[in-house]
């Protein structure tokens, strides 16, 4: 798919949830910014087509969302991510708890998949 430019609504969209990040949202990113982890190059609340991602790995085409009990089973999430599929993106999901409780698990999960773009991810 074409790169397409973003809009200036979703472009302020994505500052503000920059902003306002949650407690799981933020301690990933002390772990993903600067290239802290692996050298692997991250951005945060990245606006891609209709969507704002919340971390990507532009280079290995990986998304990584961090998601709150209102995402479980979530019709909406599997159209977002089909979407994002069907424009070459993995989207790797982790529950906030995971984030939380493992950061250690979630970041050597996360490089696996960055490293392997054979990897599926599981959610």
């Amino acid at each position: 798919m074409p790169h397409q430019p973003v809009l200036p609504a979703k472009r302020q969209f994505a500052r503000q949830l920059r902003r306002d990040m949650t407690e799981a949202e933020d301690r990933l990113w002390r772990e993903l910014r600067s290239r802290r982890l692996d050298k692997i190059k991250f951005r945060r609340q990245v606006p891609i087509g209709r969507y704002v991602a919340d971390f990507a790995c532009l280079e290995a085409k990986l998304i990584v969302e961090i998601d709150g009990s209102q995402h479980a089973e979530s019709v909406r999430d599997a159209v977002r991510d089909a979407e994002l599929k069907v424009r070459g993106f993995r989207v790797l999901r982790f529950w906030n708890d995971d984030v939380l409780k493992d950061i250690d698990g979630v970041c050597d999960t996360i490089i696996a998949y960055v490293r392997d773009a054979r990897l599926e991810p599981w959610r």
